[in-house]
């Protein structure tokens, strides 16, 4: 039990690592030419990131017979969360300065602004649904579906990425190959679990009586 909560703090501490190197970035006047920017991309890149390393976790556990390895998921995925709401905050106070009408504009004319907001919102809705008050109340199958959105927010938040860059595409094409291996996987072993699965049992007619 001891092993276990040590192993959360060190996840924990992890997950914060990237704000604390931003922090002594800043502190350091080491933001670039461009702060705004480089904020920006950074909190949206570690964003992609955790979302990435939030679904290696299925396929670890069964690749290397870690089942333990899910109690770490829940975290992560707040934590991609977290960056995410940086990403947005970056943009809408310190890019925007709560400028609301040239925020809305900017969600209805820019089509990457438009994909990473629905990125941000699936993200906010896996976020308040992640305890397990929100289980009880769903149910496990409506809950497991509302959650199956990760993927929809993987590649929304890679499109979002692809389209914003103006010149290099290599990282949100590198997210993306990521993105397309993980979900790759899932549709594998559902089809692998379709096929091992014996067919339904069917009742013997009944002798026609005579």
């Amino acid at each position: 039990m001891r092993k276990r909560r040590w192993s959360k703090v060190v996840v924990f501490t992890l997950g914060l690592a990237p704000l604390f190197w931003l922090l002594w970035r800043a502190y350091n006047h080491r933001l670039s030419a461009n702060p705004i920017e480089f904020i920006t991309h950074y909190t949206g890149d570690w964003t992609l990131r955790l979302i990435v390393i939030t679904l290696c976790v299925t396929p670890a556990r069964r690749i290397l017979k870690r089942p333990q390895l899910i109690q770490y998921r829940r975290m992560i995925g707040l934590f991609a969360f977290f960056y995410a709401s940086l990403h947005f905050l970056t943009y809408l106070v310190i890019d925007k300065f709560f400028d609301w009408h040239e925020i809305l504009t900017d969600i209805g004319k820019r089509t990457y602004i438009t994909v990473g907001f629905t990125a941000f919102v699936i993200l906010t809705s896996l976020a308040i649904t992640s305890t397990t008050g929100w289980i009880r109340r769903l149910g496990g199958k409506r809950w497991q579906r509302l959650h199956q959105l990760i993927y929809l927010a993987i590649v929304a938040g890679v499109i979002h990425y692809y389209w914003s860059v103006k010149s290099d595409v290599r990282d949100p094409i590198l997210y993306g190959f990521f993105a397309a291996v993980l979900l790759g996987y899932r549709v594998w072993v559902g089809k692998s679990k379709k096929t091992a699965a014996p067919p339904p049992l069917r009742k013997s007619p009944e002798p026609v009586a005579r």
